[in-house]
């Protein structure tokens, strides 16, 4: 049914397209017949803006990975730096939420551990809807900030680290065997506000993965049981992703398509301070309205990263944005 329901989405949208696309030709044409200008300049705005939906529709097209379908989940996990990485962790979560908004997808906090005096150490969100894990695969790596630090008194200028991990939620009737004896669970409390029950009683569950050393948290719910059942999907999910991810590096290899990414595993700086710019060091997309960036405008760069995977268009010259 989800299948069905997508191939009628991509055919409705290529029939209004296309009526759409001849409507607006008409009013040109009418417009030129009697010279009213005004007509013209609105029904080429409208083009414009059909050529955008066009143009991702296209991308969406480019999203035929095995899991790029499904629904997704995020990790958010604080770099060394203290209180001022875990403020950027926390930005990055919030970051990633709004864009799930925007783009109407749901979005379900499953983990969150507060930082000492701000932000936070680690945040885990489901977001479901299609090709979430599509567009939001693009993200996996490490993000960089630079700023005028809010938390330093002598108002010096910062650099943080976050890092971001994007895995598929996978659906119940792909199985991925795993053997309860390399599994390691742990009981814990649940950390932040909660109550008396959260204070008395270990719901939290851990699960520690020992072959791999994969390890995944779950406390959004009271009941334990719950918070296990939602842990080990996502133990499946993490290792289904690892191994989809074994399969795409052995498919870049085989076309020789593999993206020079420049320095460690760094794909995007978020330079605050001494100016404003955001570069994306893969693909060399840049923008210097940064705060529209940091409030969920990130299309421009999940579209360019999938363009380049596409089709192997990288930039020509990657610099520090620094």
């Amino acid at each position: 049914m989800q299948e069905r329901t997508a191939l009628e989405d991509q055919l409705t949208a290529i029939g209004r397209i296309e009526r759409e696309l001849d409507d607006q030709l008409t009013m040109i044409e009418l417009g030129e017949a009697e010279k009213d200008q005004q007509v013209i300049a609105e029904a080429e705005a409208a083009l414009k803006k059909l050529g955008a939906d066009v143009a991702r529709r296209e991308l969406e097209a480019l999203l035929s990975g095995e899991a790029d379908p499904n629904d997704t989940y995020v990790e958010v996990h604080a770099g060394s730096g203290g209180t001022e990485s875990q403020d950027w962790a926390n930005m990055l979560m919030r970051m990633y939420s709004r864009w799930a908004e925007q783009h109407g997808y749901k979005v379900e906090y499953l983990e969150e551990t507060e930082g000492e005096g701000a932000g936070i150490k680690s945040a885990t969100i489901q977001v479901k809807g299609r090709n979430a894990y599509g567009w939001l695969k693009t993200e996996n790596g490490v993000h960089r900030l630079v700023r005028i630090s809010p938390f330093d008194a002598n108002a010096r200028r910062h650099t943080s680290f976050a890092s971001v991990n994007v895995y598929p939620v996978i659906a119940d009737r792909i199985i991925v065997d795993i053997k309860e004896a390399d599994v390691r669970t742990d009981t814990l409390r649940a950390s932040g506000a909660g109550g008396q029950h959260v204070n008395k009683t270990e719901s939290a569950i851990r699960l520690t993965h020992i072959p791999t050393n994969i390890v995944v948290y779950c406390q959004n719910d009271r009941s334990q049981h719950r918070n296990r059942a939602q842990a080990w999907q996502m133990l499946r999910a993490r290792l289904y992703e690892r191994e989809l991810k074994k399969r795409e590096v052995q498919a870049a290899a085989e076309q020789a398509a593999k993206t020079d990414i420049g320095w460690g595993h760094q794909i995007r700086s978020y330079v605050l301070q001494p100016y404003q710019m955001v570069k994306d060091l893969r693909t060399g997309v840049q923008t210097s309205n940064t705060a529209a960036v940091l409030d969920g405008d990130l299309d421009q760069f999940m579209e360019a990263a999938l363009a380049q995977k596409a089709f192997g268009d990288g930039p020509e010259e990657v610099e520090d944005v620094e």
